[in-house]
């Protein structure tokens, strides 16, 4: 094997190696967020509180579920999760607790209800009227082009000539 090819499969190991340990690193940030004092000592409430705690935004980052986040408030909506469950609220009551306090915003996936409809149908309506728009375009375009304003007879001889010579 010549030298350009062992540093050729020299860098791909390293490569390889930096991208398994990048991996394994973000499989641990979410599971660094929650502290070990709000870990349930039941796992199956304990999953409960989590498999909750992925549907709640955090309210200071916006986009990340309490269970990523390290911000206090999403500290305090986990254990208020974890205390509801503990009380034995069922999961819609936990989740409807929370909405009450904190409003609708407080869910990662709105629910599909008759104020969130334009949430769920604008995707589909702007991706229908884009394709609407593209084919009526398209159409429009080859109309244009096949309906052409037929030649003069003085037009027609004169690019007999031009072809002819």
């Amino acid at each position: 094997m010549t030298v350009p090819g062992l540093v050729r499969k020299g860098v791909q190991a390293v490569a390889t190696m930096v991208v398994i340990l990048m991996l394994g690193l973000a499989t641990l940030c979410p599971a660094l967020a929650v502290n070990p004092d709000e870990v349930l000592a039941d796992p199956a409430l304990e999953a409960r509180a989590r498999a909750l705690s992925a549907q709640l935004r955090c309210m200071v980052c916006q986009n990340q579920s309490i269970d990523d986040s390290n911000a206090e408030l999403a500290k305090d909506l986990r254990l208020i999760v974890r205390e509801r469950l503990a009380r034995g609220d069922t999961d819609a009551a936990v989740i409807d607790y929370v909405v009450s306090r904190y409003g609708e915003f407080v869910l990662l996936k709105p629910r599909f209800e008759g104020k969130t409809l334009i949430l769920w149908g604008a995707p589909v309506l702007l991706l229908v009227a884009g394709g609407t728009a593209m084919l009526l375009a398209g159409r429009g375009r080859r109309q244009s082009r096949a309906t052409g304003v037929p030649l003069s007879a003085e037009e027609e001889a004169r690019l007999r000539s031009m072809l002819d010579d």
